[in-house]
């Protein structure tokens, strides 16, 4: 059996890595101005983290020919290229049989689609799994384990990336029927994330820390509730297990770029600095547009907005959500 890996980034190298030993082939397509020459002709590459594939590795810029054959597609692109990847992908030939698999979280500007809608958009009859969890790229190349969730409304397909992608001792995967509360929790966390960076650089101490975390959470299941998810989807490995990895961690670009705001720079400077995408900048205009279009509150999303679009200190923003009306706390299970 053969995977290919779309994307020559962090997390689509990772998997690359992490899943070798699962399959015959194993091919990764990267556009060629993101294809060293070290990863091309020594599998290797030290930016942004250091990764060694095994030599049965593919690396191509040829997409025809990275998705010949393989029972099992990894898409692991930036949300905003994930369109004309589809694109290319129907004029490269991919078939409705290969299973999709889209590892990505983001939600689509300006259309506000999810990443399997934009897919859906472009193949409409493609075979689609939702991969989102807590995945740290840095803690998986450890050998570090974790779990993850293989989403889709097509069961077997599925319950087939289940099985192919699980890997004994390290990453275990779980299946769920529940697509748009796994791909709301992946990919809302992310803004959470970068509050929780923002708070920590500023030094206001562990009950903040939980105080964002589950106000936070309010906050995405809020959305994703009245956007068709299941409740109980969003306290799950793709909603508050993927939600804690990321505000705790120091590894995750979206902490980071929170951090990096906390001192008081710009969002160019940041994003320029840590030289790889963190796909909650974008989704907190996302999630902000999501809300007000569906009549609901997300103070903290529109704070981390607010922090990455105006100039807004960081003082003024704690005390705008600090001094808010004050109101009762909801239930949702």
């Amino acid at each position: 059996m053969k995977l290919t890996v779309l994307g020559a980034g962090c997390w689509g190298l990772t998997l690359a890595w992490l899943l070798s030993d699962n399959f015959e082939e194993v091919t990764v397509w990267g556009r060629t101005c993101d294809i060293s020459e070290d990863l091309r002709i020594n599998k290797h590459t030290s930016k942004p983290l250091e990764v060694q594939l095994q030599d049965k590795v593919k690396v191509t810029d040829s997409l025809q020919e990275a998705i010949s054959g393989a029972e099992i597609i990894l898409s692991v692109i930036a949300t905003s290229g994930t369109r004309d990847v589809c694109e290319n992908l129907k004029k490269a030939g991919i078939k409705p049989e290969q299973i999709l698999v889209n590892a990505s979280k983001g939600i689509e500007l300006p259309s506000l689609m999810r990443m399997s809608e934009v897919i859906k958009d472009v193949l409409p009859e493609q075979k689609l799994v939702i991969l989102s969890g807590p995945t740290l790229a840095k803690e998986v190349l450890a050998g570090k384990p974790t779990a993850a969730c293989a989403a889709s409304e097509d069961m077997s397909a599925a319950e087939l990336v289940q099985k192919k992608c699980s890997v004994p001792g390290r990453f275990r995967l779980y299946t769920n029927s529940d697509v748009i509360g796994v791909e709301l929790g992946g990919s809302l966390k992310n803004v959470i994330a970068i509050a929780s960076g923002f708070a920590h650089e500023m030094g206001l101490g562990d009950n903040c820390a939980g105080t964002l975390l589950t106000r936070g959470m309010a906050e995405i299941v809020r959305v994703s509730v009245k956007l068709g998810a299941n409740p109980s989807t969003l306290y799950g490995l793709s909603g508050m297990g993927d939600l804690i990895a990321t505000c705790s961690s120091p590894m995750s670009r979206n902490y980071t770029v929170g951090s990096m705001l906390g001192k008081g720079k710009k969002i160019d400077d940041i994003l320029k600095e840590l030289g790889s995408v963190a796909e909650g900048v974008k989704t907190s205009r996302a999630i902000c547009e999501l809300a007000k279009k569906l009549n609901i509150e997300v103070p903290v999303s529109n704070a981390i907005y607010e922090a990455v679009y105006t100039d807004i200190t960081p003082q003024e923003l704690l005390n705008k959500l600090m001094n808010r009306k004050l109101k009762e706390e909801e239930r949702y299970i």
